[in-house]
């Protein structure tokens, strides 16, 4: 009897083989034929899963958002037991900043993507644009639960310290990635402006 084939756990291999690809090469110089040849399948079967380059590119931001989301949660997990909205706050941020090779990864190609979203409205439609702003409205609740239980500085915007946090999370991963600072110095910026935000003695970032 031959073997059933799992179509879902398929197409997730072969966009794990197109995050590795990137990984190594950069997500512009990566080809349908380059995935294949990683996933160890035949050229044929990748375009019978992802019949456009734009699908699979896509198909990965979704894996890559996924990854993210499972970063997020290990780092509150290793929070303890019942962490507070800092805690909370500071994982969703810190998940971002590219501090090992899966989060370099992670950076290099979301901002890859972004970049090439500019010219290719196939990459700008909706699920690119809908992640980081479920990014932005989960730190805002976050920031507004804070709120309520009197941990902020009187007067904070819950909104436009989430928007500003995340841009501020972004722009240090990339400065991370190009050498111009250290995870330990982006670490210390994102914690000197949550100590704005924050009450004094909530807490401070850390690996």
């Amino acid at each position: 009897m031959p073997k059933r084939v799992d179509h879902a756990e398929r197409r997730t291999e072969i966009g794990e083989a197109l995050v590795r690809v990137a990984g190594r090469h950069g997500l512009h110089a990566v080809g349908m034929r380059d995935v294949a040849a990683e996933a160890g399948v035949s050229l044929r079967l990748v375009q019978y899963y992802f019949q456009t380059k734009e699908k699979l590119l896509l198909f990965g931001l979704e894996l890559l958002a996924e990854r993210f989301g499972e970063r997020v949660s290990a780092r509150v997990r290793a929070a303890g037991n019942g962490p507070g909205p800092r805690a909370m706050v500071e994982a969703l941020l810190m998940a971002a900043l590219p501090t090992d090779d899966e989060s370099r990864t992670f950076h290099h190609l979301y901002t890859s993507y972004a970049v090439l979203a500019v010219n290719d409205p196939a990459l700008a439609a909706q699920p690119f644009i809908k992640n980081p702003d479920a990014a932005e409205d989960a730190l805002t609740d976050l920031l507004r639960k804070a709120q309520e239980a009197a941990l902020l500085e009187p007067g904070v915007d819950a909104r436009l310290e989430a928007s500003g946090l995340l841009a501020m999370s972004a722009g240090l991963g990339t400065s991370i990635l190009v050498g111009q600072r250290s995870p330990e110095s982006a670490t210390v910026i994102l914690d000197h402006h949550l100590n704005r935000v924050f009450r004094t003695g909530e807490g401070s970032c850390h690996e």
